[in-house]
């Protein structure tokens, strides 16, 4: 009952996903350049949903020189939404490079229209 649950409550997260923008475009940082090739978007939180958080979070992401994200780190923003912006950042993908680099991300929260 509690994994049934907890799947239609995801599955209504999945549904207000465009509440949640991604500022970025196809570049992540001015100084390195990598280019976005995947990115998820972040899970708008139960809490941050109840409390009507409106909010930005910025992160540092480590990418590796293949693209895949190995460390997230927060900058700043809620408490309450750095860990949603980590899960979504650490599933992005960047392209390939000839070393690693550290890029900069801002995600911008709100609330899912009623």
């Amino acid at each position: 009952m509690r994994s049934r649950n907890l799947l239609i409550l995801f599955s209504i997260l999945v549904c207000w996903l465009g509440a949640v923008t991604i500022a970025q475009n196809n570049q992540s940082s001015p100084d390195s350049g990598r280019k976005i090739l995947r990115n998820t978007t972040p899970v708008y939180p139960e809490m941050a949903k109840r409390m009507r958080l409106v909010g930005t979070v910025k992160v540092t992401a480590t990418v590796s020189p293949d693209g895949s994200v190995k460390l997230v780190e927060p900058i700043g923003g809620s408490p309450i939404l750095i860990m949603s912006a980590k899960d979504a950042v650490y599933k992005w993908r960047f392209a390939p490079a000839g070393g690693e680099t550290k890029e900069v991300i801002e995600i911008h929260f709100a609330p899912p229209p009623e």
